[in-house]
């Protein structure tokens, strides 16, 4: 029969790791909250009427003329917003992603559903 191995004690010169929470500032947390959340209801916005431009766009000149206005708004997206007085500097790259991201799936939604019936003849 297999003889099991005796485990050799751990040595109590080691320190032990006391993990310390940083410090949390619920003020500074909720004023970026805010500042993101407003800057996220003007992208809603921008991308809602810009959409609707873009169905006129394509009942009068055609399908690129609105994937035009898409891609020149995409691009155009962070410029808008320092209009408005949003620094884009201070925001994490992650949230201004979802920023650009809501933008172009909120335009190709309000583009779409209005070139449906009832909004399209």
């Amino acid at each position: 029969m297999a003889k099991k191995k005796r485990r050799a004690p751990k040595k109590k010169e080691e320190e032990e790791y006391e993990f310390v929470p940083p410090e949390f500032d619920e003020r500074e947390f909720l004023e970026t909250d805010i500042y993101t959340t407003k800057m996220l209801g003007v992208t809603v916005v921008l991308a809602m009427v810009l959409g609707v431009f873009a169905f006129f766009l394509h009942e009068l000149m055609g399908v690129m003329a609105g994937f035009l206005l898409l891609l020149v708004s995409l691009g155009a997206l962070g410029t808008v917003l320092q209009v408005f007085r949003f620094n884009i500097a201070e925001i994490e790259k992650k949230t201004l992603l979802g920023n650009y991201l809501t933008f172009l799936f909120l335009f190709l939604a309000v583009w779409i559903i209005a070139l449906n019936p009832p909004f399209s003849p």
